[in-house]
């Protein structure tokens, strides 16, 4: 019993207790007014016993109150006292601030002919990248309000070009951002574009037989697709690619690749999300069927499988940047999983029931959803409890 106790149990290290003369202990007129205070816990302590300098410091450490407002920190940082007390400021603040004033606002932006939005990320810090189901790949520039089509890239074989496209359903960038994976023309082959330049590199190819709907990157040269056909193809993105004509004069020219290994996801029957878990080494899979499943990225290699809680329209994974939560988002809920178990550790239902939810991200402790219906739900993790904010109040109170 006692080795199971000190197995799971920890106490802090007591501190040492400074010796003193008993005779200090005696009340004197001189230390019955401003040279006696009281301790925690209700002890009286004399001003005798903190004559060292490590004292003096463990003292203020313990008893001076230190000011968690932003106007005293901003003032001590521009009096140069920042270099006696560290403290910095809580990155979520900013983003807290934003939600529960009102401030943050949105501005619809008008796509002319463009029909729905699947996937966007940021390029920069004015340009978004989108990919629509009309199977085009747009950038958005928030300054000047321009949009700009990067044009698609062709497969090897033009029949294997179908008139019928699925649209792009991933866009996602490494983790140096020098290079954008997306989908390509054929929506069954996979587009890889350089950064910033956003000039062709290469389309995958023959991996899968239905559409892509998602990538992951393991890092700045592999990375793994995800398919409706339930398979999982793992890439090779080298630095240096050779066009397949070097003496084609047409431009664009880039080459065309194939997979190092395609595998068939067991239990899966359409691969919805992907991503990676880099702590854990582990390539982390969600399929329509709720189930999620555990690769082994080293070996390419499916390790286990579990069933979710609910079944209807799973259709959104994500992690947290720590990699210590999963989030999966379905029809009317989220629930959040823990990496090493795939066991539940919380199951959330939306603010709108039948909301279906599309997008779910972390953003340290706050977690915010996207649905079908335009809604956008702010969850704080440490209140348990959704973040009341102006936005989409008045589409949720129609709801």
């Amino acid at each position: 019993m006692d080795s199971i106790i000190e197995d799971f149990m920890m106490y802090n290290e007591p501190e040492e207790e400074e010796q003193h003369d008993p005779s200090e202990d005696e009340e004197s007129p001189e230390t019955n007014d401003g040279n006696r205070f009281m301790g925690l816990g209700g002890y009286s302590q004399h001003s005798t016993q903190f004559n060292t300098s490590q004292s003096r410091k463990s003292f203020n450490q313990k008893y001076i109150p230190v000011s968690y407002n932003f106007v005293d920190y901003v003032l001590k940082r521009d009096q140069g006292l920042s270099r006696l007390e560290t403290q910095k400021v809580n990155i979520e603040y900013g983003t807290r601030h934003l939600l529960t004033t009102g401030m943050f606002k949105e501005h619809p932006i008008g796509l002319n002919r463009v029909n729905k939005v699947f996937c966007s990320q940021w390029l920069s810090d004015h340009q978004i990248v989108m990919g629509t189901r009309c199977n085009k790949l747009l950038v958005y520039d928030i300054n000047n309000h321009n949009i700009d089509i990067i044009p698609s890239l062709l497969s090897s074989e033009p029949a294997r070009n179908p008139d019928h496209q699925s649209g792009i359903h991933a866009v996602e960038i490494n983790y140096s951002k020098t290079l954008l994976a997306t989908g390509a023309q054929n929506s069954r082959d996979l587009a890889v574009y350089k950064l910033p330049t956003l000039d062709p590199v290469c389309v995958g190819e023959k991996a899968h037989s239905e559409w892509i709907l998602d990538i992951t990157w393991l890092d700045n040269e592999f990375l793994v697709s995800g398919s409706t056909d339930g398979k999982l193809a793992l890439w090779r993105i080298e630095e240096k690619m050779e066009p397949d004509d070097v003496e084609k004069e047409t431009i664009p020219n880039y080459s065309h690749i194939q997979p190092v290994k395609v595998k068939k996801c067991f239990g899966a029957d359409k691969v919805r999300a992907l991503i990676f878990n880099e702590n854990l080494n582990e390539i982390v899979a969600l399929s329509m069927n709720a189930y999620v499943h555990i690769w082994d990225s080293n070996r390419f290699w499916q390790k286990m499988s579990r069933k979710l809680p609910h079944a209807m329209d799973n259709a959104c994974l994500t992690k947290r940047e720590d990699c210590s939560l999963y989030a999966i988002g379905s029809k009317s809920h989220f629930t959040l999983l823990d990496p090493r178990t795939l066991h539940h550790v919380k199951k959330v239902n939306a603010r709108v029931s039948g909301c279906s939810v599309r997008s779910i991200s972390f953003h340290k402790d706050i977690l915010t959803i996207g649905t079908g219906i335009g809604v956008i739900m702010v969850y704080d993790m440490r209140a348990g409890k959704y973040m009341e904010s102006t936005m989409n109040s008045f589409a949720i109170h129609n709801q």
